[in-house]
């Protein structure tokens, strides 16, 4: 999954891609995050956490920072305005989510740590009314249970098995993840999503790097992977973070973040039909479990109508 807010903001210049084609792009950028789980699972055969999480993000920091400065060029005023909630967020926020992510990925499944992180948005809506000091939605606070129902179902809670260790860390860092996207909203003032992007990626990929150095040594462990884990540590820097935030904002810019924001639920979808092509086919409790899940984030986001609502 990517590192950067998913918030509605229209790309530099817009565009004029028709509605179909920003459904295809927003779809892909969904399968694209999707992929990023099984991708991390097989990367770590060869690679430390730190390693991995410092090249894919030192890489995608590189990318976006070069897609803003194309687009946009860098504006040094909005990173002075801001730039105490840049690093604070790319710390915390990117570098802290991603730590935990791919710790946890050692042990969790790449379909449960999709579905977990599918139900970030719900957390993002919960506690954003808490800090606002309203109420959520019950619809909101319904779609919240069934989808961690579907979780509960995906890993085997009913049937006498344990959350994995890995799945309690990326459940942490869904949680971190969900407060910096409020932190991106409430912090940063007059700097367009790309530069919020940009910004708190590098910071947190520095973070990252300075990580895999003190904890390892990264250059040596990427030199001896070989060219498989190097492609797939690009594919996750390039088309799984850069590539699916651009493909996700022309979505948002040409067809609305509502109409976009339901593609989300590709991602778990994704992850289980990669892990289905490598040969780890889910069970009938797993295939049910997703889908409850995907109810869940469907009915909480409004796109399910109750009964006795128009």
């Amino acid at each position: 999954m990517s590192t950067i807010p998913l918030t509605p903001a229209r790309t530099a210049g817009g565009t004029d891609l028709p509605d179909g084609g920003a459904l295809m792009l927003s779809a892909l950028a969904a399968i694209f995050w999707g992929t990023n789980f099984e991708a991390t699972r097989i990367a770590l055969h060869h690679l430390t956490p730190w390693t991995a999480a410092g090249a894919r993000f030192g890489l995608a920091a590189v990318a976006t920072l070069a897609w803003l400065w194309l687009r946009r060029g860098i504006d040094l005023r909005v990173l002075r305005r801001n730039l105490a909630a840049f690093v604070l967020l790319g710390v915390a926020g990117v570098a802290g989510f991603n730590a935990a992510l791919f710790v946890g990925m050692q042990t969790a499944s790449p379909v449960t740590a999709a579905l977990i992180m599918g139900t970030t948005p719900l957390t993002t809506a919960l506690f954003d009314a808490l800090i606002q000091r309203r109420l959520p939605r019950r619809v909101t606070v319904l779609g919240m249970g069934v989808s961690l129902l579907g979780v509960a179902l995906t890993v085997g809670a009913f049937s006498g098995a344990h959350f994995a260790r890995g799945d309690v860390l990326i459940l942490i860092g869904s949680i971190g993840w969900s407060l910096y996207s409020i932190g991106c909203r409430t912090w940063v003032r007059g700097a367009a999503s790309i530069e919020t992007a940009a910004w708190t990626m590098t910071f947190g990929a520095v973070g990252l790097v300075a990580a895999a150095f003190v904890l390892g040594r990264p250059v040596a462990e990427l030199a001896a992977a070989g060219p498989v884990t190097q492609g797939i540590v690009i594919y996750m820097a390039l088309v799984g973070s850069v590539l699916a935030y651009i493909f996700w904002q022309v979505g948002i810019a040409v067809r609305g973040a509502a109409a976009t924001s339901v593609l989300f639920n590709l991602v778990p979808v994704a992850a289980l039909a990669v892990a289905a092509a490598f040969g780890r086919m889910p069970g009938a409790a797993q295939l049910a479990g997703v889908a409850v899940a995907i109810f869940g984030v469907l009915l909480a986001s409004g796109r399910l109508p109750l009964p006795g609502r128009r």
